[in-house]
C-alpha cells in the first residue's frame, strides 16, 4: 500500500521539524540567535483519473479526477530576522544592533562573516576583536592609554586618552545588509557567511537609511519565544504521533489481508 511510504515521509518530515525547533530551544541564551521555521512541500501526485480528461464525444470532460499524493518533504529551514530584545549589560565593548544590520568580522582564513553578536573585547594589540580573537572589521584599535571609550549610535569610536580633555575618534564601526538575509549560510559561532541567494552585502553606517543603529553596554538576545517553541513542539509530536498510527493501521489491514482464506 502508498499509505506505508507516504505515512512515513510524514514522519521523517515531523522528526526534523522537532530537531529544528529543539535547535531554537537550545539556542534561546545564545547572543543574536535567530530562529528557524521548517517549511515543507508536497511530493508528486499520481493521476488515477486526469482532471480535465475527455469522457465523451459530446467534450464532457473530469471536472475534479482522481490525484493521489506521494507525502511529503523538506523545503526549506527558514531563518526568522525578527529583532531580538536589548539586555543591558553595561560593558564597554559590548554592542548591540537596534534594526536591520550585521556586524563584519575577519575570520582566520580571510574571509568576511557576518553577526549579530556584539559581545566584543580587545585583543592585545588593543584590536577590537570577537570572543575567538577574530577581527571586527574595518578594524579598530584602541590606544593602550584610553581612560574611557564611547561607541555612538552611528558606529564612532571616540577615546579619552590619559591627560587629555577632549575625545579622539580612533575608527567607524560599520554595518552590512543584504537583500534576502534568510538566503545567508549559518557556518556556526554566531557566524553566518554571503551566499547567492542572499546577494551582495551593501555597507552603510549605521543610523542611516535603512541600517540600524548601535546600541554600546548592550546586547541582543535571541529571538527564541519559549511559549511558541513548545507549541510547535506538541504539534509536531501530535502530527507524528498520526502519521505512526496511519502505519499502523495499514499494517493491521495488511494482517486482515493476509487472514483472508
Amino acid at each position: 500500500m502508498r499509505a506505508l511510504s507516504i505515512a512515513s515521509t510524514g514522519m521523517l518530515a515531523q522528526q526534523m521539524n522537532v530537531e529544528v525547533i529543539s535547535n531554537n530551544i537550545a539556542n534561546m541564551n545564545t547572543t543574536g540567535f535567530k530562529r528557524n521555521r521548517a517549511e515543507f512541500q508536497d511530493l508528486l501526485y499520481q493521476n488515477v483519473r486526469r482532471v480535465g480528461a475527455q469522457t465523451s464525444e459530446a467534450d464532457t470532460r473530469v471536472a475534479t479526477g482522481v490525484q493521489i499524493g506521494l507525502g511529503v518533504r523538506a523545503a526549506g529551514v527558514y531563518r526568522i530576522a525578527e529583532q531580538g530584545n536589548l539586555t543591558l549589560t553595561s560593558n564597554t565593548y559590548d554592542l548591540a544592533i537596534d534594526g536591520r544590520g550585521y556586524f563584519r568580522v575577519e575570520l582566520p582564513t580571510g574571509e568576511e562573516a557576518y553577526t549579530r553578536a556584539g559581545s566584543f573585547q580587545l585583543s592585545d594589540q588593543g584590536e577590537l576583536v570577537t570572543a575567538d580573537g577574530y577581527r571586527v572589521l574595518p578594524g579598530i584599535i584602541v590606544p593602550p592609554d584610553a581612560v574611557d571609550v564611547t561607541i555612538s549610535d552611528d558606529g564612532t569610536v571616540q577615546v579619552k586618552q590619559a591627560g587629555q580633555v577632549e575625545y579622539q575618534t580612533v575608527g567607524q564601526i560599520d554595518l552590512a545588509m543584504f537583500p534576502n538575509e534568510a538566503g545567508l549560510e549559518s557556518i556556526g559561532d554566531n557566524f553566518l557567511k554571503e551566499t547567492a541567494s542572499s546577494g551582495v552585502p551593501t555597507i552603510g553606517i549605521p543610523t542611516q537609511e535603512g541600517f540600524g543603529k548601535l546600541r554600546q553596554g548592550m546586547l541582543e538576545t535571541s529571538n527564541v519565544n519559549p511559549v511558541s517553541e513548545i507549541t510547535s513542539l506538541i504539534t509536531a509530536q501530535r502530527a507524528y504521533e498520526m502519521n505512526s498510527k496511519v502505519i499502523q493501521t495499514v499494517d493491521e489491514m495488511m494482517n486482515a489481508t493476509n487472514q483472508i482464506r
